[in-house]
């Protein structure tokens, strides 16, 4: 995967790509004051291009700068206009977007209320995350020994690039053990999310999710719900064991990265049949359905370019 392209919007302007730099001294460098998001850009059936639930991801950033208390210098709709302003600068017609708020350079201390805040928003072409094989044939993860942030210890609901430190090392972990990806369970030993996805499992065709407790609220999660409940899936948002992933039908991962993910085994465990499972692969179908354009009645979901 190649990050590089032409262009990058940064404080209003789109600049060469070599030209995006920051100080060493930035704020954020020392102290992870910043916040981002993850958004796709799909090509659509009919050829055209459309940015995936835009609206609601760059509302997600707008609250994680007011949860930490260093808002967005821009409203939503400047930066609507913005990302699709990059990528057609950069002539791509599917692409992976990453805007991110960060704290710059002033004071360095952890009290810095007067530093700047900086804006980028960087585009470049992604496939699957967790790879084509993956999203056909499911992955393998493992539960991780690092627990996942405590609601009063990091902010949850925030997209803070420094409550990824937590996800690096869970990451690192299990790659290191010969996983693909990390399972991470909450304060109280409750399943809570993967190292960046959320999580699902099938039971009794009963599609089952954490809740909003120590999760961030995922915008593929929140589109899978409704696509799940929109075909007459029982959805239940509740909380569940560790043991709980092992007796499942099925399990797959969302996010806007890992897209629809299934998991065919958890810590040497298979799960149901060791591929990914019908209820799974039916789902997965309407998302990619949905993000191709080719879903009429979900067609509010995407921002043409």
């Amino acid at each position: 995967m190649s990050l590089k392209t032409e262009k990058i919007w940064l404080d209003g302007e789109l600049v060469r790509w070599e030209d995006a730099t920051v100080h060493v001294l930035t704020h954020a460098l020392h102290y992870g004051t910043a916040y981002f998001e993850g958004i796709r850009c799909y090509e659509l059936a009919d050829g055209r291009s459309a940015v995936f639930r835009l609206p609601e991801h760059l509302r997600r950033l707008w609250d994680s700068g007011n949860i930490l208390g260093f808002p967005l210098p821009y409203s939503v709709g400047q930066l609507m206009e913005a990302t699709l302003q990059v990528i057609r600068a950069n002539r791509l017609k599917e692409c992976y977007i990453r805007p991110v708020a960060f704290v710059g350079i002033g004071d360095l201390g952890l009290y810095a209320p007067n530093n700047p805040v900086h804006v980028s928003i960087a585009v470049w072409p992604w496939g699957a995350y967790l790879g084509d094989e993956g999203l056909k044939n499911g992955i393998r993860a493992k539960v991780s020994s690092f627990t996942r942030h405590h609601v009063n210890v990091m902010m949850t609901k925030s997209k803070a690039a420094g409550n990824y430190i937590n996800s690096v090392l869970a990451k690192h972990e299990v790659k290191k053990a010969g996983y693909d990806e990390a399972i991470m369970l909450d304060a109280e030993g409750y399943v809570s999310e993967a190292s960046g996805e959320n999580i699902f499992i099938v039971r009794d065709r009963k599609v089952k999710t954490t809740p909003l407790t120590s999760i961030l609220p995922g915008i593929t999660r929140d589109s899978i719900i409704t696509l799940a409940r929109g075909k007459d899936y029982q959805v239940i948002e509740e909380r569940f064991t560790r043991d709980e992933l092992y007796t499942a039908d099925e399990a797959f991962f969302t996010g806007t990265a890992a897209e629809v993910t299934p998991i065919r085994e958890i810590d040497d465990r298979q799960i149901g049949a060791g591929c990914r499972g019908p209820i799974t692969e039916d789902i997965q179908a309407s998302f990619f359905e949905v993000v191709k354009g080719r879903q009429s009645k979900y067609s509010s979901w995407l921002t043409y370019l």
